[in-house]
């Protein structure tokens, strides 16, 4: 008897906006050059204190990112659940709130 798989991934019901996906991926990118900097440090052996001022950027941005992707999760696709009648979602919102913190 075979086993059914998940999806690799799920993809929204609305999709987001053009604009919004851009905002998202310069976001992206703009964490992905501070990244490379970091590792740049690393690199050039730069001092500890600047490197891990470059991190708590990156992770700051990165938790922005986050809190933007959670309030687009929540305005759209948590509504359109509960609307469908899947209470069950506010469980995952609320899991996913944690984890983000």
């Amino acid at each position: 008897m075979q086993e059914q798989q998940q999806p690799c991934c799920r993809h929204k019901h609305t999709p987001r906006d053009e604009q919004t996906k851009k905002n998202l991926v310069n976001r992206l990118s703009r964490m992905i050059g501070q990244l490379g900097g970091i590792r740049k440090m690393v690199e050039e052996d730069r001092y500890c204190g600047d490197i891990l001022l470059q991190i708590a950027a990156v992770e700051s941005a990165l938790q922005a990112l986050g809190y933007i992707v959670l309030q687009d999760h929540m305005e759209s696709c948590v509504v359109e659940e509960i609307q469908k009648g899947n209470t069950a979602i506010v469980d995952e919102a609320i899991e996913l709130v944690k984890r983000l913190k």
